[in-house]
């Protein structure tokens, strides 16, 4: 199979033929970029072109070069696919696959062959600044997004980069905080997708800025050379985040870290050839790196090619066209009391209240932001799209001398949340962690007001995770949550809202009514431990209710669960099946989820953990059977003692259902054993 690692590891010795020909300037020149500080900012903007790094000319060895993600290729004027966050939202993995596609045929376009942008970070804490990069707070949901997006990305021979390994949750302290986690926590939540993103092909790996148990994670001989390349046996290579990744040239290498990024500090010449020289390094290391290298860059660029991947492939008309599908499909109505969609015939007149109706929203300014070619705000999509719908925009702050206006319309749209000075990648001034999940002042002023000038109003909420509305959700008829939904964000908003389209995403992560009800968080400590249990899961444990669950998400049609049973069941694996019926008057989908619980474990357990979910679409009317997955293996817990995960033979129990909580209501004992018995 193409670009897997069987396929990779074909060109083993072709690459150790080419090594052992190489000087060791030669070597030692592939494990570094090759840009300087000035030249890689591009005139102040990051990664508008490829950055390169190594090759080797005269033994025909490629560059490497790499392009930022995740929300789509960095370099030109590419395509803005809503926020991984939000594609976490769509539960659909083939969705996700396609969009890789389209990543990876872009980077194609704009010169690249790499891809920095499959990020796996579980969000200990919904502030966490860089959540909108990952697809949600669950591991096994952001793994199996993850690995859908690599499947899409490496099909068209562009090398799929996991990051930030590992523990990398927090953004105002990310140079220096000390993470520490007990080894069960390490192992099944924090390390555990991206061990199942190396099992799915991944071709590269990046390594974190904060530290992992006292040591820099790109100097962390444990977590890259004997978890990563030891246990997990990953044949790609590790390349260092940017600027700051590297701290030593000796420890790095000894630990593990094959290429420093995105210019030379510590991996220059003189330095390593000082420290071969010093025994502190060793010539198999280098070795060792200019072969995984080598052997990665070969294996991709002598593929078979899909097709030609020309400049117009750049943000052509199939790509925006994804990205609006995407959006619709991940915009997650969680409030309904019979406003929504609104009637074109009855809702003549609207307000469209706050700033962010007329702002380009896409998600923070750092090494994730996209230079597509146009932004679409909801105010331009209604003007564009809904020329008979007449409209007053009334800023944020202007709804009290508006009031008569919000008063008098047939409808009222509130669109608040946070853009890019609120969250995302640490910037000096802007992004970075959020210390209250809540509204700003004037926004939680503007929603209350509106609301209780007209009773028909709707909420749409931007955000890359969580953001509290306990306070506030009584006083509008809906809330929908967008997320940052991309170039064509507010093309899709605006069809949601008039019926155009259904709404068909669910939350990936749990809407808490308290931010203490979440674990502590000093976002600038210098050392932060992170606890075993998070978002829902913590609060199930915790026994605190939320104002809305994980992976829920309402719709303008009707779906039913039914006919829920355990469909087979082997020492090995257990089966469920469930039938799903649209029993509304208009197309739409579910996503049945399987979370599993546990009785009598040696350890203690989560309520419920996710293992299985996936998405059906349904013409109304229509029903479709499910099968659903778990494997015994999947539920074993990490032994420390033993250093292995343990399975245990036990009683656990099937929950399925259409989010986490409804889900509590079927439930199926069962013990992993031959059908025989």
């Amino acid at each position: 199979m193409k670009n897997s690692k069987e396929y990779r590891l074909s060109f083993t010795e072709r690459a150790r033929e080419i090594v052992l020909q190489m000087t060791l300037r030669e070597k030692i020149g592939l494990m570094a970029g090759d840009e300087t500080v000035l030249s890689s900012m591009g005139g102040g903007q990051y990664n508008v072109r490829p950055y390169t790094a190594g090759g080797c000319a005269r033994l025909g060895v490629p560059q490497m070069k790499f392009c930022d993600g995740p929300r789509g290729c960095v370099s030109g004027r590419s395509t803005c696919f809503p926020v991984s966050m939000a594609r976490g939202a769509t539960f659909d993995p083939e969705l996700e696959a396609r969009v890789g596609e389209a990543i990876g045929k872009e980077i194609r376009a704009n010169g690249g062959n790499f891809y920095g942008g499959v990020c796996l970070n579980v969000p200990y804490h919904p502030g966490a600044g860089r959540s909108q990069e990952v697809y949600g707070e669950d591991a096994r949901h952001i793994a199996k997004m993850g690995a859908a997006l690599i499947e899409g990305v490496q099909k068209h021979n562009v090398i799929a980069c996991i990051k930030h390994f590992a523990f990398n949750s927090m953004e105002n302290a990310r140079f220096y905080v000390n993470v520490t986690a007990d080894k069960r926590t390490e192992r099944e939540i924090y390390l555990y997708q991206f061990k199942k993103c190396v099992e799915a092909g991944a071709g590269a790996v990046m390594s974190a800025y904060n530290r992992y148990d006292g040591q820099f994670c790109g100097s962390n001989r444990y977590l890259l050379r004997d978890v990563l390349k030891g246990e997990w046996d990953f044949d790609g290579f590790v390349i260092s985040d940017f600027f700051f990744g590297t701290h030593s040239t000796a420890k790095c290498i000894d630990a593990g870290l094959d290429i420093e990024m995105h210019f030379r500090r510590y991996y220059q010449y003189a330095f390593i050839k000082a420290a071969l020289r010093q025994g502190k390094i060793t010539p198999e290391q280098i070795d060792e790196a200019a072969l995984r290298i080598v052997r990665t860059l070969l294996a991709f660029t002598s593929a078979e090619e899909e097709c030609r991947y020309t400049p117009d492939l750049i943000a052509c008309k199939e790509h925006v066209a994804l990205a609006r599908e995407v959006a619709e499909k991940s915009i997650t109505l969680i409030k309904n009391e019979g406003l929504l969609p609104l009637d074109r015939h009855t809702h003549k007149r609207i307000a469209l209240v706050g700033d962010l109706c007329d702002t380009e929203n896409i998600g923070d300014h750092g090494s994730s932001m996209v230079r597509p070619p146009y932004i679409v705000t909801l105010k331009q999509a209604i003007e564009r799209d809904y020329p008979d719908v007449k409209f007053d925009y009334v800023p944020t702050k202007q709804v009290s001398a508006f009031s008569s206006v919000i008063r008098n319309a047939d409808a009222v749209i509130v669109m608040c949340g946070c853009d890019h000075g609120d969250e995302g990648e640490f910037i000096f001034t802007i992004g970075g962690d959020r210390a209250d999940l809540g509204l700003h002042r004037a926004e939680l002023e503007m929603v209350r007001l509106a609301g209780s000038l007209n009773p028909n109003t709707a909420a749409v909420v931007t955000g890359g995770n969580m953001i509290r509305v306990h306070e506030w959700k009584n006083s509008v008829k809906a809330i929908l949550m967008a997320y940052y939904p991309g170039m064509e964000g507010g093309s899709a908003i605006a069809d949601i809202l008039f019926g155009k389209v259904n709404p068909g995403g669910k939350l990936p992560f749990v809407i808490g009514q308290r931010d203490e009800d979440f674990p502590r968080m000093n976002w600038r400590a210098a050392n932060a431990h992170y606890g075993y249990y998070h978002g829902y899961q913590k609060l199930d444990k915790d026994n605190v209710r939320c104002d809305y669950p994980f992976g829920f998400g309402l719709s303008y049609t009707e779906t039913a669960l039914s006919d829920i049973r355990l469909q087979s069941v082997s020492a090995a694996e257990a089966t469920f099946s469930v039938t799903v019926e649209n029993t509304g008057d208009r197309d739409g989908s579910e996503v049945p989820q399987l979370y599993i619980g546990f009785f009598n474990s040696a350890v203690d357990r989560p309520v419920r953990m996710l293992v299985d979910f996936s998405k059906v679409y349904l013409k109304a009317g229509e029903s479709e059977t499910v099968t659903l997955r778990v494997t015994k293996s999947e539920l074993a817990y990490y032994n420390k003692e033993a250093a292995a995960f343990t399975e245990e033979d036990i009683e656990y129990i099937a929950y399925i259902g259409a989010d986490e909580q409804s889900a509590a209501r079927n439930a199926i004992p069962f013990r992993f054993s031959d059908e025989s018995n």
